[in-house]
């Protein structure tokens, strides 16, 4: 007896339906596509408990007469594609012809469809892959696709289902990426009989992404252009300054199609060369409009990936138009190289207080409040303190003389100076490029790297979460507003009650729209919005559940950031020595809270022996 056989119908679309529906989120996707094609003008999608319970994709698209809507749920049967060539010339969203049956394998489907010939619509009802009903029915031009209970014939595969507001969470990041490649058509989400978002028709798509990325970003948006040779490059991308810290924020398409391709994103950050750190990631959306038969979209069943022709010259394209619209649009620095301070960051002049001094004694009590009195200016992230920091102690490494003399001396050990935290009892000789405080310890020379110290100054003030933190809370005189998405909203409002223990007032003010009411004190003066976004991508990358205390002390890691002194500020006298007392009374003043640390230190027999005053 023979132990191969061919697989039954029913068994082969479940196994496709793995392939291609995986969560609610992809059966969106596939019925999106299959709206765009036929044509649609307005697509509304309905939701139910994020997808777990209903999706229902209605357009007022093309449609189809009875014949081709009985045929569209069989397995293969397309009407993109008719011999070998097509494959490599596509122009359409959907084409291999399981989408469908695919779902309809593992669901309760329903499909109600017209085209302008037929005088009514036709019903077709499949559950679990079985069609139990074909009837006529009426309705106007448009195909509407009902999927219910998805996965309620798979068990083991709907167990795997997350909650419902992630679920629904990709469901909308689903929805606003084709509404943004798509802005003459119009979209509608509705979750639980309640409008989650609507994009109306527009007719600059520049418009429709600023939509989608948030409003208050459009300032920030650079649109990007480029045609040659057939090749299309069209989109936004944004200054550096409103970096991310994963790739959510990083739309790519191309003919319109969605896509995840590792060539384009590296193009992408090639472009933004120097401009952004590591782990940092740029907000871009980029449109390549690219001849069909020089890409190939059959590369993954879930066409989210796809293979180019000449690979290198898309690359050298998108990375040269995105470093060239860069260019055109950064502004110049003041003639010192350096951005302007503050008023709370004065020029240290040498006139008026000499680069050379000792520490005086000092009241505490009299002293400036550091985290009050030392604010920041909102910086363009390409110069932020990490990115002038010399590479030396970038890799934790204390440079030395002999990186110069080609010497090789004996190698600093680095030693703890904080045993009995007396780094503000010595000798202060000044800053070094206005970002490292030189100090003359009784045994050698000590660099403080003001950035970090202050940092983890920060970082444990908000650690604590006193009430102290709350008293100085400052109210805004304008609450600030913003947007965010779906899935970001339900994040957020988790997070709340632990941003309100430091002083962090935050309140829904309807839809996914939010209102800052009162900042921590040394974060006044800041703009709130691009910090909670990071916070809130932390938090996604981290994990909100089980933990929510770890991955909100990575949030907590990222105020310190935002809040503490950057590189290139010139501190007074005053100044640098309360910054010292308050790093001395850290629990942990060693290290910023990334664990990179506060200051480096240099043995005077080290420095010696690299003079070769001794040997």
């Amino acid at each position: 007896m023979s132990t191969i056989r061919i697989l039954p119908d029913i068994l082969s679309n479940k196994i496709a339906a793995g392939e291609i529906v995986n969560r609610p989120g992809s059966v969106v996707k596939e019925l999106l596509e299959n709206a765009l094609d036929a044509e649609s003008t307005k697509v509304l999608v309905e939701v139910e408990k994020g997808g777990k319970s209903l999706i229902r994709v209605s357009d007022n698209g093309t449609g189809m007469n009875h014949d081709d809507a009985l045929l569209c749920v069989e397995r293969f049967a397309t009407s993109k594609i008719q011999k070998d060539n097509d494959l490599f010339s596509i122009k359409t969203f959907g084409f291999r012809g399981e989408a469908l049956p695919s779902i309809a394998a593992v669901s309760r489907f329903n499909l109600i469809t017209r085209d302008d010939a037929s005088e009514t619509a036709i019903s077709i009802r499949i559950d679990g892959g079985k069609m139990v009903k074909v009837a006529e029915t009426g309705a106007p031009r448009g195909t509407m696709v009902s999927v219910s209970q998805i996965f309620f014939n798979t068990p083991a595969r709907r167990k795997f289902l997350k909650s419902i507001n992630t679920e629904m969470g990709h469901i909308a990041d689903v929805v606003s990426s084709m509404a943004m490649a798509h802005f003459q058509i119009q979209f509608r989400l509705v979750h639980n009989a309640n409008i989650v978002k609507q994009w109306l028709p527009v007719s600059d798509p520049f418009d429709r992404i600023a939509e989608v990325m948030g409003k208050n970003l459009k300032s920030d948006l650079y649109p990007v252009s480029f045609f040659k040779d057939g090749i299309k490059i069209s989109g936004a991308i944004g200054s550096p300054r409103i970096y991310r810290s994963t790739s959510r924020s990083m739309y790519l398409y191309v003919n319109g199609r969605f896509i995840r391709d590792r060539l384009i994103q590296h193009a992408i950050f090639k472009g933004y060369h120097q401009r952004l750190m590591k782990g940092q990631f740029p907000v871009a959306v980029i449109f390549l409009e690219i001849p069909p038969d020089q890409v190939d979209v059959n590369v993954h069943p879930t066409k989210n990936e796809v293979r180019f022709s000449e690979q290198r010259i898309i690359y050298d394209i998108v990375s040269n138009v995105i470093k060239e619209s860069l260019r055109l649009r950064e502004r110049p620095f003041s003639s010192s190289g350096k951005q302007t301070s503050s008023e709370k960051f004065p020029s240290f002049s040498i006139s008026e207080t000499p680069r050379t001094f000792y520490r005086p004694a000092v009241n505490v009590s009299e002293e400036c409040d550091l985290v009050t009195d030392i604010s920041t200016t909102t910086e363009s992230a390409a110069i932020l303190s990490e990115n002038v920091r010399e590479p030396g102690i970038l890799q934790n490494k204390t440079p030395t003389v002999s990186d110069i003399y080609k010497t090789k001396p004996e190698f600093p050990v680095q030693q703890t100076i904080w045993e009995e935290r007396q780094l503000e009892s010595m000798k202060v000789i000044g800053q070094c490029h206005d970002s490292y405080i030189i100090i003359e310890s009784p045994d050698g020379l000590i660099l403080v790297d003001q950035h970090a110290a202050h940092e983890r100054i920060v970082y444990e003030r908000l650690k604590n979460r006193s009430t102290d933190l709350i008293s100085k809370a400052q109210q805004l005189l304008v609450p600030e507003t913003f947007d965010l998405g779906f899935s970001d909203a339900a994040v957020l409002e988790k997070i709340i009650p632990h941003f309100e223990q430091i002083g962090l007032l935050i309140e829904p003010f309807g839809g996914n729209t939010f209102i800052v009411k009162t900042v921590p004190q040394m974060l006044e003066g800041q703009e709130m919005q691009p910090i909670i976004r990071e916070i809130i991508e932390k938090i996604q990358e981290v994990g909100v559940l089980p933990d929510i205390n770890g991955a909100f002390d990575e949030c907590l890691k990222l105020m310190a950031c935002h809040g503490a002194i950057r590189a290139h500020h010139a501190l007074s006298e005053k100044q640098i020595q309360e910054l010292l007392i308050q790093l001395d009374a850290c629990e942990n003043p060693s290290n910023c809270p990334h664990g990179r640390p506060t200051c480096i230190r240099w043995s005077l027999k080290f420095i010696e022996k690299s003079f070769h005053r001794i040997l």
